[in-house]
């Protein structure tokens, strides 16, 4: 009875070590989904130079940029549950897919678009922490024209 306890120990060690080692091959994935995805929003709020287009749907329809950007975001297969906006410092919701708020630049010449991402990590426990800065990947546009 002795050796049957053990070997239930050690079976459960084991189980433990694999959901460990899965959730972070799983956080792994998706930070990289994140990171794509911002470096996605970037370089389109870049090509389209900040356009009103990239950041909401119009009355018109979609805008070449919105469809960039949702296209690239269905391609690597990123949509995150849920998606916290800093508000009180100026953050906007794009569609749910990335946060952005616009800031000049020192010179005044120029503006300066930054954008967050968020992991997402679907767990019923780890959902209420997918609000800490730790879970988010920020990232800024290179200065662009007013």
């Amino acid at each position: 009875m002795k050796d049957a306890f053990g070997g239930i120990v050690n079976i459960m060690f084991v189980a433990v070590f694999l959901l460990a080692i899965s959730g972070i091959l799983a956080l792994i994935v998706n930070y990289n989904k994140a990171f794509q995805m911002k470096n996605i929003a970037i370089s389109a709020i870049e090509e389209y130079e900040g356009s009103r287009g990239c950041f909401s749907t119009t009355s018109n329809g979609e805008t070449p940029c919105r469809q960039k950007i949702e296209s690239e975001a269905k391609r690597i297969g990123y949509q995150p549950t849920i998606m916290n906006c800093d508000e009180d410092n100026g953050y906007s919701l794009s569609d749910n897919y990335f946060c952005w708020k616009k800031e000049r630049t020192e010179s005044g010449n120029h503006y300066v678009y930054r954008v967050i991402t968020q992991v997402d990590i679907d767990f019923p426990l780890v959902n209420r922490l997918t609000g800490l800065s730790i879970f988010q990947v920020h990232g800024d546009t290179r200065p662009l024209a007013k």
